[in-house]
C-alpha cells in the first residue's frame, strides 16, 4: 500500500536525515487553540503531526501530556472534535497520525473509528495499549480503510517479540528508549541506539521512530544518528503550558520546532 507516511521516510531518508514526529493532544486547550498549534508546528518543521486522543486513563503518558489531556478532557474535547482537528491539520498540507489508546476505538466501533479516521485525512494509527496479538479487529479494520498500524516495541522485548511487532507494522514503528512513561529528559537514553539495531536485523526496511526523552535540537541530532524518526511530545507540549499567553505560545512551538528540525538534519 502507497501511503504518506511512507513516503515522508523515503523523502527524508534521500535527503540523508530523519524524520521529526511532532505530537500535540487534541483540543488542548481548545479545539481551535490546538489546530492553530498543530499548523504552526507543521509550518515550523514537523514532518509529521502526532494527534494525541486525550484520554482520562493513561499508561504511557507523562505527566506533562496528562496535564495537557487533562485541560482539553476538562474543556470538553470529544473524539468527534479529535477527528474535525486532524482534518484540519492535514488539510492544511501536515501528514498526520493519530496516537490514543485502545477503549476510545472499541467505544466508537472500530471499523466506524477506521473509516472516519481516514476520512478525516490520518495516515495511521498508533496504539500504546493494543499488541498485535490482541489486534485481528483493528488489523482488518485498517486494511479495509488503507490506514498504517504502529505498534510499539521497549528495550525488554524479545527478539521474537520484535519481529511479530513487526510483521504487524505498517508505516514505521515505534521504539520506546526508555522503561517507563514519556517525558523530555536531560540525556538521551543509552539503550535506545541498541534496540533500534536489533529492529533494523528483524526487517531493515520498516522505519524506525524513537520517543521518549527527546527535548532539545541537539538530542534530536543524537537519535537522528541512529533513527529514521524522532519523536517529540513533552516539549512541545511546555511550550503551551508554560506560556503567559496565545500569542507566545505560538511563538515558543514555531521556536522549538525550527529547532528540533534543524536537529534532525545533523545525523
Amino acid at each position: 500500500m502507497s501511503n504518506r507516511i511512507g513516503e515522508t521516510f523515503a523523502k527524508a531518508k534521500a535527503e540523508n536525515r530523519s524524520v521529526l514526529v511532532g505530537c500535540m493532544p487534541a483540543g488542548f486547550p481548545t479545539v481551535d487553540h490546538s489546530i492553530e498549534q498543530m499548523i504552526a508546528m507543521h509550518e515550523a518543521g514537523c514532518d509529521v503531526i502526532e494527534v494525541e486522543l486525550p484520554y482520562s486513563d493513561p499508561v504511557m503518558d507523562g505527566p506533562v501530556i496528562q496535564k495537557a489531556s487533562d485541560i482539553a478532557l476538562a474543556n470538553g474535547v470529544r473524539t468527534r472534535d479529535t477527528l474535525k482537528i486532524i482534518d484540519a491539520v492535514s488539510s492544511a498540507g501536515a501528514t498526520v497520525v493519530l496516537m490514543t489508546y485502545w477503549n476510545p476505538i472499541e467505544k466508537y466501533g472500530v471499523d466506524a473509528f477506521a473509516r472516519d479516521l481516514a476520512a478525516a485525512g490520518a495516515t495511521g494509527l498508533i496504539t500504546p495499549d493494543l499488541i498485535p496479538d490482541e489486534a485481528a479487529e483493528w488489523i482488518a479494520a485498517s486494511d479495509a480503510h488503507r490506514i498504517d498500524r504502529t505498534f510499539l516495541v521497549a528495550p525488554s522485548s524479545t527478539d521474537e517479540r520484535i519481529a511479530m511487532t513487526l510483521a504487524n507494522c505498517r508505516g514505521f514503528v515505534y521504539a520506546t528508549a526508555l522503561m517507563g512513561v514519556t517525558g523530555a529528559r536531560k540525556t538521551v537514553s543509552s539503550q535506545a541506539p541498541e534496540l533500534v539495531q536489533r529492529i533494523r536485523a528483524a526487517d531493515p526496511e520498516m522505519p524506525v521512530g524513537v520517543g521518549l526523552g527527546v527535548g532539545n535540537g541537539q538530542q534530536a541530532a543524537e537519535v537522528a544518528a541512529f533513527a529514521d524518526g524522532v519523536i517529540v511530545g513533552s516539549a512541545l507540549i511546555r511550550c503551551v503550558l508554560d506560556a503567559d499567553d496565545r500569542g507566545s505560545a505560538l511563538s515558543n512551538l514555531r521556536a522549538l520546532s525550527a529547532e528540533l528540525a534543524d536537529g534532525v538534519r545533523r545525523r
